[in-house]
């Protein structure tokens, strides 16, 4: 087979378009090329073959004989590359697993748990998709989904993975190490603000009715990146339980006036497709993504019974020993 025989596939593919269209401009919209692009490519094509594929008439063109036979033939040969094509990527695409998740909760919670899935689960390739926006799961080419919201997704399988709840936090060494221990003691510290983590529901179950929702200082709209300035030491912020635990255990965050939670109306959802739901991969991650909820549950309850001062403490040896927390 000599290969130096084939014409270019551009031209190929741009004399096919415009042959089933009959209109060269179609093709170009089709192709996303402009309409110039397209008649260079057949121009240049019929000069290869030495041959007239198009009648032109002014602003419109008609395929000639010979044009109509080629057009066959081309479009024949370039439907057994689509085929093949989309065999090869049936197969890979069946190795890889991909789930679109909340970019906050990707950040702070999935990250730091997935390469325990990894070691145990080779065959399938990963690939997580942080992004706020809610997938089309019946058009996109997402696996699974796991959603902050109210649970109501109609047409999908969509099970409660994870309840949440709101707490005060600040970095061990905010103020010196000098925590506020009541809550009415929040009124002389700075408060980061949120759109997500509301104060007032707080308030309100601290029995703070008269405190005013803040309304100074910096918004931070990703709860990551609040989460991040509370470790910088910028001031005590409203936290999800799930995005703050692991910073938690670790030192580098204190939960304050641990009796103390606020409500919230949103949970997250583990959201499938029911076709999905019954493949390989998708029963392996669900089956991980549980048992790493119900490790969550057991960390949380130990950091609480720890206790703010315990966390300090541990944080503050780290630190003198010279080690990262």
């Amino acid at each position: 087979m000599d290969l130096r025989q084939l014409p270019a596939l551009n031209a190929l593919k741009a004399f096919e378009a415009a042959a089933r269209h009959e209109s060269f401009s179609r093709a170009a919209d089709e192709l996303f090329v402009t309409h110039g692009a397209v008649s260079h490519q057949i121009r240049a094509l019929e000069g290869e073959l030495g041959v007239a594929l198009f009648a032109r008439d002014g602003k419109r063109v008609r395929l000639t004989d010979t044009g109509r036979r080629y057009a066959l033939q081309v479009r024949d040969a370039l439907t057994q590359l689509i085929h093949a094509t989309q065999e090869i990527r049936a197969g890979d695409r069946d190795r890889r697993l991909v789930v679109s998740i909340l970019s906050s909760f990707a950040a702070r919670w999935v990250t730091p748990r997935i390469g325990r899935f990894i070691e145990a689960h080779p065959e399938w390739d990963v690939e997580l998709q942080s992004t706020n926006q809610l997938a089309d799961l019946a058009r996109d080419d997402v696996d699974v989904a796991i959603r902050f919201g109210y649970g109501h997704y109609p047409g999908l399988h969509a099970e409660l993975l994870l309840d949440e709840i709101f707490f005060p936090a600040c970095s061990p060494g905010f103020n010196g190490g000098r925590l506020p221990t009541e809550p009415r003691e929040l009124a002389g510290f700075p408060l980061l603000r949120s759109d997500d983590e509301l104060w007032r529901p707080w308030f309100d179950a601290a029995g703070l009715t008269d405190f005013p929702e803040p309304k100074r200082g910096v918004l931070y709209q990703d709860s990551s990146n609040l989460l991040q300035a509370t470790m910088d030491g910028q001031g005590i912020a409203l936290v999800r339980r799930s995005l703050a635990v692991h910073e938690i255990t670790l030192g580098r965050l204190v939960r304050l006036f641990k009796d103390i939670d606020g409500p919230s109306p949103w949970r997250y959802y583990f959201i499938c497709t029911p076709q999905r739901l019954e493949t390989g991969r998708v029963q392996a991650f669900r089956t991980w993504v549980f048992d790493e909820v119900a490790r969550f549950r057991k960390l949380y309850e130990d950091a609480c019974e720890a206790g703010p001062l315990m966390t300090a403490a541990a944080a503050a040896l780290r630190e003198r020993a010279g080690e990262a927390p």
